[in-house]
């Protein structure tokens, strides 16, 4: 637990190139060997963080929504759970997004946590589609991808330019409320 504690601390303060083994069993309070118990190395110890953050993002929007939402109070409930998170939590999503390719010494794959969110949204839209309250003509996985790679470009231009959270919310959950209007 120490271990995770301190890989998070690090990965956030640091980024993933500019944090070591040695220094996450340091943070943690732990010998250096002790890392290697737990991880095999520092990718494995970052893997972990980035899925320990999808699953806690994850409960955290679950936690808020309700089943009897309709497709536009769905689309802004998960915004704002998104960005209360990202508040809550400063620089978590910021550091699990960094893209697997990028620490990749293995060239093992690995899905980025953006593309599994674009699934996730797919997923949504997909069900939304079946009952009715979305559109069934476009392709579920493409629009996934979309809605995430808008989100993310969206929300740093906002804070860039001192855009209100709210104002964030409104306009996006307006724009793809109409963009998946059923057919």
């Amino acid at each position: 637990m120490r271990l995770k504690q301190a890989a998070r601390k690090l990965f956030v303060e640091r980024g993933y190139d500019a944090t070591r083994p040695q220094d996450i069993a340091r943070e943690a309070g732990l010998g250096h060997g002790t890392f290697y118990l737990h991880y095999p190395d520092k990718r494995a110890c970052f893997l972990s963080f980035v899925e320990e953050a999808r699953v806690e993002l994850d409960d955290y929007i679950r936690g808020r929504r309700a089943p009897s939402q309709t497709l536009e109070q769905r689309i802004a409930c998960t915004l704002e759970a998104i960005y209360d998170y990202s508040d809550r939590h400063p620089g978590v999503l910021r550091a699990a997004m960094t893209d697997e390719a990028m620490i990749d010494a293995e060239g093992v794959e690995v899905r980025p946590l953006l593309m599994l969110w674009g699934d996730e949204w797919a997923e949504f839209i997909s069900g939304a589609a079946r009952h009715g309250t979305a559109c069934s003509s476009c392709d579920a996985q493409i629009i996934g991808q979309a809605i995430v790679g808008a989100l993310h470009q969206t929300s740093r231009e906002a804070q860039r330019a001192g855009r209100s959270r709210t104002e964030l919310v409104e306009n996006l959950t307006r724009f793809l409320t109409r963009a998946l209007k059923p057919d």
